[in-house]
């Protein structure tokens, strides 16, 4: 296998310039073993997608001019797997830092030859910042991001009032932000961050209604084993 292509994978984010200092995820296990390499080398041709500084044309990637979904932080995939499915009229980009959630859904992916998901191993921050067009995404995917409960950890939570104007100017008008998580204080923040986000409505005024396409995941049904309170937030570009 080209070493290239793995120390190409290896890499998460930028790291030219002022590096950021507070980041939504600390990494764990980030080493390939003989069948990870196998996997990559079978199924990222068709799959995969490496990091650029260029903005992407998503048309000629997916070959077709379907609405955009960005699914930042799939985990496992479980979820984007079955939404691909679901539905096919969608192309789907996946964001995901963690190695071993990422060669999973590759090798499902390319397993069963779905066409309509492109994934990257990369920093959210970056993909957006440097190869999304504005106006151009169709809906963010947010599913149970990283809660960091702890009051000193809070400064890592993926969506802050930055990062969420960020989303919305990559948004088309009408696009939306769907975020689900189980801790309500979270869930919270978020409601209050997008009541002063200019680009943002909620047209629920707080949380959403359960959306009837988004699968449950098995983290999603421990929780609710445990009865935790699942929060749902959508929210829409004006």
């Amino acid at each position: 296998m080209d070493d290239n292509i793995l120390e190409r994978l290896g890499r998460i984010e930028l790291r030219e310039g002022k590096e950021r200092q507070i980041k939504s995820y600390v990494l764990r296990n980030n080493v390939m073993d003989e069948k990870d390499r196998e996997i990559v080398e079978k199924y990222f041709p068709s799959n995969g997608i490496f990091f650029s500084k260029e903005t992407c044309d998503f048309s000629k990637i997916f070959g077709n001019d379907n609405p955009l979904i960005i699914e930042i932080g799939f985990g496992m995939g479980d979820t984007t797997l079955q939404m691909a499915l679901i539905k096919p009229e969608n192309n789907y980009l996946g964001l995901e830092v963690y190695l071993k959630g990422y060669i999973k859904l590759l090798s499902k992916l390319g397993e069963n030859m779905i066409e309509n998901v492109k994934i990257m191993r990369f920093n959210a921050v970056d993909v957006l910042e440097h190869m999304v067009e504005d106006g151009s995404v169709a809906g963010f995917h947010i599913f149970f991001p990283d809660p960091w409960p702890k009051k000193k950890h809070h400064k890592r939570r993926l969506v802050n009032a930055d990062f969420l104007h960020l989303l919305s100017k990559k948004l088309k008008i009408g696009g939306y932000i769907y975020i689900v998580t189980d801790l309500e204080e979270n869930a919270n923040e978020v409601v209050d961050l997008a009541n002063n986000e200019p680009l943002l409505k909620n047209p629920f005024y707080g949380f959403a209604p359960p959306v009837a396409w988004r699968p449950i995941t098995k983290f999603e049904q421990k929780g609710m084993d445990k009865e935790y309170t699942i929060n749902e937030i959508w929210l829409e570009r004006i």
